[in-house]
C-alpha cells in the first residue's frame, strides 16, 4: 500500500504550506486542474471538489456549474473563501471544512466528484473513493488528477525509497494509479484510460465512472 501520512500530519503539512500554496503550485497546476475541470463539467453541472484546498480550480468553472468545496485544512479554506469573495465567483455554492473519509452529503447528490492533488495523500484512499461513489449519482463519473507513481522500473524502485521523506512534507511518491483501478474494478465501476497531462505527463487525469 506504500507509505501514507495520517490526517493529523496532513492538517499540519497544509497549514505549513497554505500561506504560499498558490505561489508556488498555481502556474504547475493549472493545466492539469483545467483538464479534471473540464471533465467534470461534461457529466453535469452540480459538481463535488474534494480537498478544493485554496481554491486554485474555482475559477476555472463555466458560470453555469454549481461547485461545493471541502477541504480537511481551515486555513487553506480561508483563502479560497477569501478567492470566491474577491473574485465575485457565484458559481461556488458552499466551502466547508470535511474530512474525503466522511463526507455530509446525502446519497447520489452530485452529477460529478473531483479530487486534484489530494487521493495520494488521504490516510485511507478507498474509504474516500467510497464516500465520493456513495455521494454520486449513476452514470456520474468521479475525476483524479494526480502524479502516480511507476509500477515498475528503477523510477518506481526511487520512489519506494524516497516515499518517506515525502509524506512529511504531506506528498507522496510510491502511490500507482493501479490502485484505483482494482479499487474500481472491484466494486463494478468503470475506469477509463489515464490522460497525460502538462509538465510531460507528470500529472495524469483518472476518470472512473458509476454504472448508470
Amino acid at each position: 500500500m506504500g507509505t501514507q501520512p495520517t490526517t493529523a500530519l496532513m492538517r499540519k503539512a497544509y497549514q505549513r504550506w497554505a500561506p504560499v500554496y498558490d505561489i508556488v503550485y498555481d502556474k504547475l497546476t493549472e493545466p492539469a486542474a483545467r483538464a479534471a475541470v473540464a471533465a467534470v463539467e461534461a457529466s453535469g453541472r452540480r459538481i463535488l471538489e474534494v480537498g478544493v484546498g485554496t481554491g486554485l480550480s474555482l475559477g476555472y468553472y463555466a458560470t453555469h456549474s454549481e461547485v461545493h468545496g471541502i477541504d480537511l485544512s481551515e486555513d487553506m479554506l480561508r483563502r479560497a473563501a477569501e478567492k470566491v469573495r474577491r473574485r465575485t465567483l457565484g458559481h461556488v455554492k458552499s466551502l466547508q471544512v470535511m474530512d474525503a473519509c466522511r463526507l455530509g452529503f446525502p446519497d447520489a447528490c452530485f452529477d460529478a466528484v473531483t479530487a486534484q492533488f489530494l487521493i495520494t495523500l488521504v490516510p485511507n484512499p478507498e474509504g474516500a473513493l467510497d464516500e465520493m461513489t456513495r455521494v454520486l449519482r449513476p452514470g456520474g463519473e468521479i475525476v483524479l488528477v494526480n502524479h502516480f507513481g511507476q509500477d515498475e522500473g528503477a523510477l518506481a524502485r526511487i520512489e519506494s525509497v524516497v516515499a518517506p521523506l515525502c509524506a512529511r512534507i504531506g506528498w507522496s511518491s510510491d502511490f500507482k494509479a493501479s490502485r484505483i483501478t482494482g479499487w474500481a474494478a472491484a466494486r463494478g465501476l468503470e475506469p477509463l484510460p489515464l490522460q497525460p497531462v502538462f509538465p510531460g505527463g507528470f500529472f495524469k487525469v483518472l476518470r472512473v465512472r458509476k454504472p448508470g
